[in-house]
């Protein structure tokens, strides 16, 4: 802890201690919150222990020791009457869970740029899917919450469009369908306690997915859920949304991305496989599933094995381009605690106001022990009008040459070269430098 300047405490998840051999190892690895109590933490234990010098008494009060500091730092302690009640739920509440909403849409695919909608253009729009009507915020399990409304991707479709276009449930009949589908938070989907069954949606959401294109060519999918689907049917729609789970403002942020309003600015902060073969965690005969990936997780399993999956991580298409150009590195050797920084200028190069996330990774030429490919490194948003140009800098230090040594227990730089990559996802890389660690 001291090593990573960590100032806060060490809480379990609920029962996770009972994995654990015996009380002194709770200890000594520093936990100081055991979730729910009376598992390694009961009184009788920790006194048997404690006279057994399985522990010290310096120990124990390190581990209180944070607990009381992050207890000070969030007024437990206070006078009551000096704390501000705070507020709930006020205009500047709604505004800022629309924003998050609307910043975190991805945009998957964009075939002859269908989107965004032009509003005064369009009759009729076909509102239909699972996902449509139905309220998802409320989450699943220890992250359950409860807003004080949601608005519905349909409700917010249909306050978009009132008064402009007709909202229909006939796909044949519309001149756009939007068919919102996905996951929900019942057991074995996107829920705690419970594997999701199957990597793909339901057979029953993509059936009608293929029936209504069929009827409909035009038909753009927007998906709810918070992890990968695999996705069949993509190569036969010509847009796809991945809204997540947009929370009580969600509907209006669905609106706003698909007429314009918003120019989509998320990236995939996961990687999306083709098929679950693909995934490094892979499920055998016997139900076992053996997590031996190691440091390849995510995008550094897809990049280093050269899997193409179905979106990278940090994928995510915009209604403008984006250009990169100019890429410089302050210095071309650091060594010890030097820092140095990494610019590159980004410009606007289509016709609507949009953000870009400008994503930088590192790549070890050369190591002792196996890396990946690359790693990221550091990210910036930036958002620019049509034409516009704009520099990014961004640095970088020893700790992001950086790898964790398992035979000497610590971090460790190796002296070698290092190139480092800047571009708009993990497999669209742009730009590409070099720098030596002496």
């Amino acid at each position: 802890m001291e090593e990573w300047g960590f100032r806060g405490f060490v809480v379990t998840d609920w029962t996770a201690t009972r994995y654990v051999k015996n009380t002194e190892s709770c200890v000594e690895a520093g936990l100081t919150l055991e979730m729910p109590t009376g598992i390694k933490y009961k009184y009788k234990r920790m006194v048997e222990a404690f006279k057994e010098g399985k522990f010290t008494e310096e120990m124990l009060n390190e581990n209180i020791r944070r607990l009381l500091r992050v207890m000070f730092l969030t007024g437990v302690f206070d006078d009551p009457s000096t704390i501000s009640p705070g507020s709930r739920n006020t205009s500047e509440h709604q505004a800022l869970a629309r924003k998050i909403a609307e910043e975190g849409i991805v945009l998957l695919k964009n075939d002859d740029n269908l989107l965004p909608l032009n509003i005064n253009s369009i009759k009729k729009i076909a509102v239909i899917g699972p996902n449509a009507d139905k309220k998802t915020s409320l989450g699943g399990g220890s992250s359950q919450v409860k807003p004080p409304y949601e608005i519905k991707p349909l409700e917010g479709i249909k306050e978009k469009c009132k008064g402009k276009i007709e909202i229909i449930s006939t796909p044949s009949e519309a001149d756009v369908v939007i068919f919102v589908a996905g996951l929900n938070h019942t057991p074995h989907k996107d829920a705690e306690g419970s594997d999701r069954k199957r990597f793909n949606l339901s057979s029953i959401q993509i059936n009608k997915i293929n029936q209504t294109i069929q009827e409909n060519p035009k038909t753009i999918v927007v998906l709810i859920s918070g992890s990968p689907i695999g996705m069949d049917w993509i190569d036969k729609v010509p847009a796809v949304i991945e809204a997540w789970y947009p929370g009580m403002e969600g509907g209006h942020a669905i609106a706003s991305v698909l007429f314009g309003d918003v120019n989509p600015s998320g990236k995939l902060p996961i990687t999306f496989p083709k098929k679950l073969e693909d995934s490094p965690v892979q499920i055998i005969k016997d139900l076992n599933v053996n997590y031996n990936e190691g440091i390849f997780v995510g995008y550094r399993y897809f990049d280093t094995n050269n899997i193409e999956p179905l979106f990278p991580f940090g994928y995510g298409l915009s209604y403008t381009t984006f250009t990169y150009d100019n890429l410089k590195i302050s210095r071309d050797k650091v060594s010890g605690d030097e820092t140095f920084k990494v610019s590159v200028d980004i410009s606007n190069s289509g016709s609507r106001t949009g953000a870009e996330v400008v994503q930088l990774y590192v790549q070890d030429v050369e190591c002792s022990v196996e890396r990946p490919l690359k790693e990221l490194k550091g990210f910036k948003k930036i958002k620019l009008e049509p034409g516009a140009k704009e520099t990014i800098t961004l640095g970088l230090g020893k700790e992001d040459l950086s790898f964790y040594d398992e035979k000497s227990g610590c971090w460790k730089v190796e002296p070698g070269k290092f190139n480092i990559l800047v571009g708009s996802s993990s497999r669209d890389i742009r730009l590409q430098g070099k720098i030596e660690y002496l």
